[in-house]
């Protein structure tokens, strides 16, 4: 059953990255020219907060979880997943780790530890909104 779960939870994590990936191009097409960097940042960082809640609100009954200790360890998963693939995926792209490390301070608008915060979070938030932790 723990393997089920892991690679449901892996999907629905995957669904995140297609979110976030599309968020980060709207957010350079659209917000970024409209409003300028520094409110770009902070408003792609709610809406991709919004939108992981919202999966995992969405993708819960499919997940088949219901202990408080099930939504923790799927949401600190989905952390762990998430910033292995930024620094991964940085890395490939030859940025720096002082480029990488930058991500996760408040700077200019930069709202990412936030987002991860609501990514480790978000199924234990989204159990609550169901009403089932």
């Amino acid at each position: 059953m723990v393997t089920v779960i892991a690679l449901k939870a892996l999907v629905i994590w995957a669904g995140i990255l297609v979110l976030a990936i599309a968020n980060g191009l709207a957010r350079e097409s659209l917000l970024t020219p409209a409003f300028g960097t520094p409110t770009s940042l902070v408003l792609s960082g709610l809406l991709l907060s919004a939108l992981i809640i919202g999966m995992a609100y969405v993708s819960l009954p499919w997940l088949q979880i219901s202990r408080p200790v099930q939504f923790v360890i799927v949401g600190l998963g989905w952390l762990v997943l998430t910033i292995v693939f930024e620094f991964s995926f940085g890395l490939w792209q030859g940025k720096s780790w002082p480029e990488l490390l930058a991500a996760y301070t408040f700077k200019g608008g930069n709202i990412w530890p936030v987002v991860l915060a609501a990514t480790a979070l978000a199924p234990y938030i989204a159990a609550r909104l169901r009403g089932w932790a």
